[in-house]
């Protein structure tokens, strides 16, 4: 992927993220691919205050004793449903080395917006945290599902109980194949297409809108 495609805008695409109205950049990420982009670190306190409330609302039935997140998007995510489900921990996968996860339980994930393979990392002093507890898992966007089955996975070998996985937005639908059965633990607030780069701009690639 060229540093060129990846900063290549072509317009917006409207999308409604739980009855919010979001116009979101569309972003070539491959000469051939682009994706509407949702950076909610950037989005700012009252959009965290609406998609927490709103995928807490969603998930308050599964009665989830911690709320799990991956760095760095899923962080506010993280923290905003934690507080609307009124939890005070939650636990933060890591993707970086740092010098406390020498003893890291490690999986390897692909991101769509990532180029190469990431470590996601578990902390073994939140292994307390999860074990025997239900957990719901949280994230920005899922879009091939590498980063969200790597979650699920690390959370089951904690000894954590996934009941759910609450996302901000589901983009296209290769995740569910890569999450298989635990595609049906997916709470979404809204779904964005992708994109096909043509010669006049972008097309929506009809096989990848809502069903």
């Amino acid at each position: 992927m060229s540093e060129q495609s990846a900063l290549r805008v072509f317009g917006h695409h409207r999308v409604d993220i739980a009855g919010l109205g979001i116009d979101l950049p569309i972003i070539g990420i491959s000469p051939e691919l682009a994706i509407s982009l949702l950076m909610v670190i950037d989005m700012g306190v009252r959009f965290g205050e609406h998609i927490g409330a709103e995928l807490a609302k969603r998930a308050a039935m599964l009665k989830p004793d911690i709320v799990v997140g991956a760095a760095t998007l899923g962080i506010p995510v993280a923290i905003e449903v934690s507080r609307h489900l009124g939890l005070d921990q939650y636990v933060i996968l890591q993707k970086s080395p740092k010098i406390h996860l020498k003893d890291a339980i490690v999986k390897m994930v692909q991101s769509v917006t990532s180029s190469g393979q990431q470590k996601l990392l578990l902390d073994r002093r939140a292994l307390p945290l999860l074990q025997g507890r239900r957990v719901l898992v949280v994230d920005d966007v899922v879009a091939t599902g590498s980063s969200l089955a790597a979650t699920l996975d690390l959370v089951r070998e904690a000894g954590g109980e996934v009941v759910g996985a609450g996302v901000i937005l589901t983009e296209g639908h290769a995740w569910r194949a890569a999450l298989g059965k635990d595609a049906g633990l997916v709470i979404g607030l809204g779904h964005i297409p992708q994109f096909r780069i043509t010669d006049s701009g972008v097309q929506v690639i009809p096989e990848t809108q809502a069903h």
